[in-house]
């Protein structure tokens, strides 16, 4: 090996040295658009280390995060798959779980079946493989949200983290939890899956507790390399990795950004769902300004035309970070711009988080944008790995 495989506990260190955070947005099936990004990343990274196809994204990022569909990726990238094998295995799984229901949807059921969705899952992870266990490489951050409380749950196998280890009081350590329920629990969308029900305590002379979870993209946090880097730095999570532009990487990678004209004409006889939505763009939009305005990104892109880049906005602080945003837009200009060959394309369907006959246009996408944006000069060379 040319460069230094690390154990997880070797990446959660908190040994000075420089760290790389992945983090990877939910949007249902546009994930694969993720995949067609991260297989540039995949390769860029394997050529400039001198290695060969045995190189893995969870050798080079101390932490992956995901939300919703890019918890699957992210959970996967973890446990070694190449970004090739991933690719082939999503697209299989997403036409077998997005096949449509009619009597569900007579019924008033959620659109899909999770039976489907859960028999796919324990397929990929393991049906006996926890987040604690030794078949995650690095560090791994899953983004759920707790129904019954309302709190979005940052989930880790971060050895140190308060809630990792189960406790005498008969509540189970995070660690315990099985891989493919958690998330499964952060892929559960509302009306598209029902909520997945995780066991919190239990054991002899201890009443049972469950939470009811839901996809953690209906939370601040579809995307979420903002609470990566909260997890990463701020003390209560334990993890403790040092602040700065040659200290920490966060590269997130997008879904594509849906084109809002699809949601208004979708949602004209809807105000309050309308209004839902774009609290959740709201957010989107506001995390990227603030992880751009913190860090120095050659990736910065015009916020509006009153921020413009966020260039010189930090004149009396230190970048906190290096960031790196890659993504796709997915309003028709903009797509036939990147692929002229779906000139003639309604490309509004795209923006559709539960359509299989979209993917391979999708993936292409992701390719094209990764071919025109992400660059080798974009990873500074402070962040390669050390040399065997």
């Amino acid at each position: 090996m040319p460069y230094q495989i690390l154990t997880r506990d070797q990446h959660f260190l908190s040994d000075g040295k420089p760290k790389r955070i992945l983090s990877l947005d939910g949007g249902g099936l546009r994930g694969v658009l993720s995949l067609g990004i991260l297989e540039k990343i995949e390769g860029l990274l394997r050529e400039r280390h001198g290695a060969g196809n045995d190189f893995r994204l969870c050798h080079y990022f101390d932490l992956i995060a995901g939300t919703s569909t890019g918890a699957i990726i992210a959970a996967a990238l973890a446990q070694g798959w190449s970004v090739g094998e991933l690719t082939d295995k999503y697209f299989s799984l997403g036409r077998r779980v997005f096949e449509r229901g009619l009597i569900r949807q007579i019924l008033l059921r959620a659109k899909y079946d999770e039976q489907s969705l859960v028999a796919e899952l324990k397929d990929v992870f393991g049906a006996d493989t926890t987040l604690g266990g030794p078949k995650l490489l690095t560090g791994l951050l899953i983004i759920i949200k707790r129904l019954d409380s309302g709190s979005p749950w940052p989930v880790s196998n971060n050895p140190h983290g308060r809630y990792f280890v189960a406790a005498h009081d008969g509540r189970m350590g995070n660690g315990d939890y099985p891989l493919w329920q958690v998330v499964r629990a952060s892929t559960a969308a509302p009306s598209y899956f029902e909520p997945e029900t995780i066991s919190i305590t239990g054991g002899r002379n201890v009443s049972p507790v469950t939470g009811s979870f839901i996809d953690g993209g209906v939370s601040p946090f579809n995307n979420p390399a903002l609470q990566a880097l909260m997890y990463a730095v701020l003390q209560g999570y334990r993890v403790g990795w040092e602040t700065g532009s040659d200290k920490l990487l966060l590269v997130s990678v997008g879904t594509g950004a849906a084109d809002p004209a699809v949601s208004k004409a979708k949602l004209t006889a809807s105000h309050a769902l309308r209004a839902l939505k774009s609290v959740l763009q709201d957010c989107a939009v506001q995390q990227e300004t603030m992880l751009q305005w913190m860090s120095a990104s050659p990736t910065a892109r015009i916020i509006d035309r009153e921020l413009g880049g966020l260039e010189g906005d930090l004149v009396n602080s230190a970048p906190l970070m290096s960031y790196l945003r890659y993504n796709v837009d997915l309003r028709p200009e903009s797509v036939r711009r990147l692929d002229g060959t779906l000139a003639a394309m309604d490309t509004t369907a795209l923006s559709a988080m539960d359509a299989p006959g979209n993917m391979e246009i999708l993936h292409r996408l992701g390719r094209l944008a990764a071919a025109q944006d992400v660059r080798d000069t974009d990873f500074d060379a402070v962040f390669d790995l050390p040399s065997a």
